[in-house]
């Protein structure tokens, strides 16, 4: 509090209340020489203008927000900016009727002050004049504000209580003051006045009440705002009686009400108001619901077929825009040849590669959009049309194939349209690194050659990869096919023996026909041998395939209910990236007497997974 009231500014005394008149300065000057002090000011005299002296204080201040009190305002004492730092504060001289106060020393240190109570209303008043009387004292301590009681004691000191609690720092602001009554020099009517906090049991009370009503309202309040965030509650679901059931029937009959009383329906069957009594009624609200499947799978195929109509639009769009981009990627190409490219300016040819470059990208980025909208469908329908028909597997097959075949055809064009680009790049490249000197740029620009030539040569030998599959696929479907028309042979024999057959007697009918199967199953069972002698020999032509053959054969081996291929080939492309899943799927095609395909699930589940089967055919063997 001594820190607090050094902070504070000059303080004066207003006109209107302190107002003592002198008629002789010369005994005022001598007066004030006897206590050792230098007159400051007159009565009468206002010391600081009115416009500066703080309205109001808030009383609660302190309490509420836990800051520390500042000086408050005594009653008719103005306050003024703090004074500089380092500088001591001057206090000035209170005149009131029936006695004067001198400041102290404005060199000594501030007066010392006890810990202050909480809700502190009441100060300890010391060091009074012998002579000094109620009347004296409420007079001098009546400025700081209301005082509601003073409390006397014989051996010069008092207690006095104010209304409010802003009022006890004003009268700490008195603390260290000299007091004189009147103009008398009498030993007896002069003394340094000690001002200090003082506890009492009734401002401790009135604290608490009001830290109380505090704490009430702020429970108030956040009940408040509990209230305002808290969710909504649920709608109250009516009880069950004959008469709700019956609009509840209704309600689920309605496609508008039907989410509504779906609720209520379940939340009385968990209720437990199905009984004997009501089981036919609650019977007939089951079924009531029951009859709404078959509009929502109506629902669900309307949705169904308007999303196929929204796939087949998109795809008939991109194609759409992937021909106006080849038209575009056309009229770059048209542009870069040389009876063209000679007549535009250097900025013309730079703006003109960059726009052909963008619109590459762009292509290639559809394009391959397009090809997986189209992989997609061809997977969906392999998976709709697989059959246990081996003709029919087999024309699926060579589909498949065809369709694997346009693909990598398309993906290899493209790569050859990247390549061109690149290699127009590095010719352009090396006409500016011609024509230009060794600066800066031709450094950046040999970088970028650099760069691009490594890249053109990854794109070279992606290119030769892609020719290779290519080629292996051609290979395989020229098999399939050559497969396909030796099976077509092999049932038109049968049905020239069938035929022949039929014209001999009924005696030699039976042996001969024997004798006929007998003999073609030998030689469809040697074909079978030769088939497989070539399937192995195929499958053992190289050593890569001979190693993938004993990777899978391990993978399966420790995967009893077998994998399908998407599974292999995430497991191989760990080993070589450069596998695709149609090379697996065709090595397992190729030994089928190590390798086994079966079916598991029933509808969207259905799934194609491979076994290792080469254990169980070594004992029919």
């Amino acid at each position: 509090m001594a820190a607090a009231a050094d902070a504070l500014g000059s303080l004066a005394v207003g006109a209107t209340q302190l107002t003592m008149s002198v008629t002789d300065p010369t005994a005022w000057a001598t007066a004030m020489n006897n206590l050792g002090m230098v007159p400051v000011g007159l009565a009468g005299q206002q010391l600081v203008s009115d416009s500066i002296c703080v309205p109001g204080f808030d009383p609660n201040l302190s309490m509420m927000t836990g800051i520390s009190p500042i000086n408050p305002m005594m009653a008719g004492i103005s306050i003024v900016p703090p004074p500089p730092v380092g500088l001591p504060i001057i206090k000035e001289i209170i005149h009131c009727k029936s006695s004067t106060l001198f400041p102290p020393n404005p060199n000594l240190p501030p007066p010392s002050t006890r810990e202050r109570p909480p809700g502190c209303k009441t100060v300890f008043v010391g060091g009074l004049p012998e002579n000094a009387t109620e009347e004296i004292i409420q007079e001098v301590f009546e400025q700081c504000g209301d005082i509601t009681a003073i409390r006397k004691s014989k051996k010069n000191f008092c207690h006095i209580r104010f209304s409010e609690e802003f009022m006890v720092d004003k009268a700490i602001y008195l603390s260290g003051y000299r007091m004189r009554l009147g103009s008398s020099t009498d030993k007896k009517d002069s003394g340094r006045l000690h001002v200090d906090f003082a506890q009492a049991r009734d401002d401790f009370y009135e604290w608490e009440c009001k830290q109380r009503m505090f704490a009430r309202e702020e429970r108030h309040r956040r009940r408040l705002e509990v209230d305002r965030i808290r969710p909504p509650s649920p709608p109250t679901i009516m009880h069950y009686s004959d008469h709700e059931a019956t609009l509840l029937a209704e309600k689920l009959k309605d496609d508008g009400q039907f989410l509504e009383a779906i609720a209520v329906l379940i939340t009385w069957i968990e209720r437990g108001e199905v009984n004997r009594r009501s089981a036919n009624q609650f019977y007939s609200m089951v079924q009531s619901a029951n009859s709404h499947v078959r509009r929502l799978m109506n629902e669900k195929a309307t949705h169904e077929d308007e999303m196929e109509q929204a796939k087949e639009e998109f795809k008939n769009s991109m194609m759409g825009v992937l021909i106006q981009f080849e038209q575009i990627m056309a009229v770059f190409n048209a542009s870069a040849r040389q009876k063209a490219w000679d007549h535009f300016s250097k900025a013309q040819r730079k703006n003109i590669e960059i726009w052909r470059k963008h619109c590459e990208e762009l292509r290639n980025a559809h394009s391959e959009q397009l090809m997986g909208i189209r992989r997609e469908e061809e997977m969906e329908m392999s998976d709709d049309d697989n059959e246990d028909n081996p003709s029919k597997k087999l024309r699926v097959d060579g589909s498949a194939l065809a369709a694997q075949a346009y693909a990598l055809k398309e993906e290899n064009d493209s790569l050859r349209w990247q390549l061109d680009a690149y290699r127009n790049e590095v010719e352009l490249l090396k006409q500016e690194k011609g024509h230009l000197g060794r600066t800066e740029e031709n450094l950046t620009k040999d970088q970028q050659l650099q760069f691009l030539q490594h890249t053109m040569q990854g794109m070279r030998q992606q290119l030769l990869t892609v020719q290779e599959e290519l080629n292996c696929k051609k290979s395989e479907l020229e098999q399939a096919m050559e497969e396909q028309t030796h099976t077509r042979a092999l049932l038109k024999v049968l049905q020239e023996q069938l035929k022949s057959v039929k014209g001999l007697p009924e005696t030699r009918v039976h042996d001969c026909h024997t004798n006929e199967i007998n003999g073609f199953s030998v030689a469809v069972v040697n074909l079978d041998k030769q088939k497989d002698a070539g399937k192995q020999s195929q499958a053992l032509k190289s050593e890569k395939e001979a190693l993938l053959i004993g990777i899978i054969s391990s993978f399966l081996h420790v995967h009893p209910f077998g994998a399908n291929t998407e599974y292999l080939w995430s497991y191989l492309q760990q080993l070589d990236s450069r596998i695709s899943a149609n090379e697996i799927e065709m090595l397992l095609m190729k030994l089928p007497r190590m390798f086994k395909q079966e079916f598991t699930g029933v509808g969207a589940t259905l799934e194609k997974r491979w076994k290792f089967c080469a254990f169980e055919e070594i004992k029919t063997a």
